[in-house]
C-alpha cells in the first residue's frame, strides 16, 4: 500500500492519465454532436438529470438510447476528472500551475453541466428553432471549448520539460488573437451545424442561395458568419505558426490544413451527420494543438 502511495505521491502516470480523461472528454464532445444532429436531445423527456424520471430508461426508443447514453458518459467523465483534480492537488506542490488549470476545468466542467441542463429543461432541443436556443447554444459550446482548454494545460503543465521560449513579442499579441479567433470560429460552428440539422438543404446550390434569402429563417442567415470567422481565425493562426517555429506549431498547420478540407467536404456532402461528427473531431484536434502551442508563447515553462 505504501508503495502505491508514494507511485501517486510522484505522480507516476499521472500525465498520461491527464491526456487519457482528455481523450474521453473528446468523445463525450461527440456524442453531444450526434445527440443534435439525430435531434435526440428530447430523448429523455424534460427530466435532468434523471431520464424520464427513472435512473434507467424503461423501453427506450432510439432518441432516448442516444441522449442516455450521452448522459452516461458525461456521468464517467465526470468521475475521471474529479479524480484528475485531486491526483493533481496529491502529487504537485502548493503554487503549480497544473494546480490552477485542474481547479478551472472543475469550475467548468460544472458550467458545462448546468448549460446541459438549461438546453434540456429549457426545451431547447429537437426541432426548437429560437433565438434564445441559438444563444444557449453559442454559450454552451464555447464553454465546452474552455473546458477542453483547461484540460489541455492541465496536462500540458505536467509534463517535466525544460525551460521553453516564448518568442518574439510579436508571437503573444498573434496568440490571443488566433484563440478568440478559434473561439468565435467554434462557436459559429455550433450554429450553422444546428442549421444543417433544423432546415437540411436538398443540393448546395440551394443552400447558398438561402443563405443571403430575405425569406430564409434568421438561423439560416447566419451560417455564412462560419466561414467568414474562420478565414480571419486561419489567418491569424498561420501568422503565429510563421513566428514561432516549434514541433507544436507544425502540428497546428497540418490539423489546421486538414480542418479545412474537412470543412470544405462538409459543405459539398451538405453535411450528413458523420461528417459532422468528423468535422468536429478534426476541430477538437486542433483546438487541442493550438492551445498547446499558445501556452508555450504566453506562459512558458520556467
Amino acid at each position: 500500500m505504501s508503495r502505491i502511495v508514494r507511485a501517486l505521491r510522484e505522480g507516476c502516470g499521472l500525465t498520461a492519465y491527464a491526456w487519457c480523461v482528455l481523450a474521453f472528454m473528446v468523445l463525450v464532445v461527440l456524442e453531444g454532436a450526434i445527440v443534435r444532429a439525430t435531434g435526440s436531445g428530447a430523448g429523455c423527456g424534460n427530466h435532468w438529470p434523471l431520464c424520464n424520471g427513472d435512473f434507467f430508461p424503461h423501453h427506450p426508443r432510439l432518441a432516448t438510447i442516444i441522449e442516455y447514453t450521452h448522459r452516461s458518459m458525461t456521468g464517467f467523465c465526470s468521475t475521471l476528472v474529479a479524480v484528475l483534480i485531486a491526483w493533481v492537488f496529491f502529487a504537485r506542490a502548493k503554487g503549480e500551475r497544473a494546480r490552477r488549470a485542474a481547479v478551472w476545468v472543475g469550475v467548468l466542467l460544472l458550467t458545462e453541466a448546468l448549460l446541459g441542463a438549461v438546453l434540456v429543461l429549457g426545451g431547447y432541443v429537437e426541432n426548437n428553432a429560437s433565438d434564445a436556443r441559438v444563444f444557449v447554444q453559442c454559450i454552451h459550446f464555447t464553454n465546452t471549448m474552455l473546458l477542453l482548454a483547461a484540460l489541455t494545460l492541465t496536462a500540458w503543465w505536467l509534463r517535466r520539460r525544460q525551460e521553453t521560449s516564448s518568442g518574439p513579442a510579436e508571437a503573444i499579441s498573434l496568440a490571443w488573437i488566433g484563440l478568440l479567433a478559434t473561439i468565435v470560429v467554434g462557436a459559429t460552428g455550433s450554429v450553422a451545424a444546428l442549421a444543417d440539422t433544423l432546415f437540411p438543404s436538398p443540393s448546395l446550390s440551394a443552400g447558398l442561395a438561402a443563405d443571403f434569402a430575405a425569406t430564409a429563417p434568421l438561423l439560416v442567415r447566419m451560417r455564412w458568419l462560419h466561414p467568414a470567422a474562420a478565414i480571419i481565425g486561419v489567418v491569424c493562426v498561420a501568422w503565429l505558426c510563421l513566428r514561432v517555429r516549434s514541433k507544436v506549431a507544425r502540428w497546428v498547420v497540418a490539423l489546421l490544413v486538414l480542418q479545412l478540407v474537412l470543412g470544405t467536404g462538409d459543405v459539398l456532402l451538405l453535411a450528413p451527420t458523420w461528417m459532422q461528427v468528423l468535422h468536429l473531431l478534426g476541430a477538437d484536434l486542433y483546438w487541442i494543438a493550438l492551445v498547446a502551442l499558445c501556452s508555450d508563447v504566453l506562459a512558458p515553462q520556467r
